[in-house]
């Protein structure tokens, strides 16, 4: 499998505009797709929903495929009242004919240690993938410490932290310590859009995020 994996320092951080913004900014460089394995609360929020219409995505770009659940709670907690359980082996057989079929931009639910089951968290499941990760965080006060302790997690199971996305108003002294205590690259400061639409995602996407590239050569 190819591509990278969208996770957050928290819920609502920003992950569904970041993987928006990803598919506008490489999907001139070869077949790309979105997938939000696992969805929570989608009879309020549908993010493949909003990622189809952000990233102005072909029905082809978009794997609709996956756990979806009414209530807006931690999957593991939202699957057992809804009287399920979340495994990853069945997530895995989902995509397996179409592993070949181009990249893969893979939206995670929550933070990477959100529980799944009674066993397993996020993390698990991006371990199974083993997908570069780009860590979605905010820039507010706070983010310096959620931020590392994400980078921790990831470097611990040996995943690959490709790089950070910043969200909101821009703060040099948070970005500046998040690169250097984290060694790792922020490869985008997202500002919040008024109005948010699919043309000033774009035009965003294009001019400032990932602009050295530095993700190209894990989408290849």
């Amino acid at each position: 499998m190819r591509g990278v994996f969208v996770t957050g320092t928290d819920t609502g951080v920003g992950k569904t505009v970041v993987c928006a913004g990803l598919m506008h900014r490489y999907r001139g460089n070869g077949p790309l797709r979105y997938w939000k394995p696992i969805q929570t609360g989608v009879e309020q929020d549908d993010d493949t929903r909003d990622v189809t219409v952000l990233g102005a995505c072909s029905a082809e770009e978009v794997f609709a495929g996956g756990i979806r659940l009414p209530r807006p709670l931690s999957p593991h907690l939202a699957a057992r009242l809804h009287g399920t359980t979340i495994g990853i082996p069945p997530l895995i057989q989902e995509i397996e004919r179409d592993l070949e079929c181009g990249a893969w931009i893979v939206e995670g639910a929550g933070g990477v240690l959100v529980p799944l089951n009674g066993t397993e968290m996020m993390i698990d499941f991006m371990g199974t993938l083993k997908l570069p990760v780009v860590v979605t965080a905010r820039t507010t006060l706070g983010t310096i410490n959620h931020t590392l302790l994400t980078i921790e997690a990831l470097r611990h199971r040996e995943l690959d932290v490709a790089g950070i996305v910043l969200v909101g108003d821009r703060n040099d002294d948070n970005r500046a310590a998040i690169e250097q205590y984290g060694d790792v690259t922020v490869i985008g400061e997202m500002p919040r859009f008024a109005p948010l639409t699919p043309a000033a995602l774009g035009e965003w996407a294009a001019r400032d995020l990932d602009r050295d590239g530095r993700l190209l050569e894990r989408l290849r």
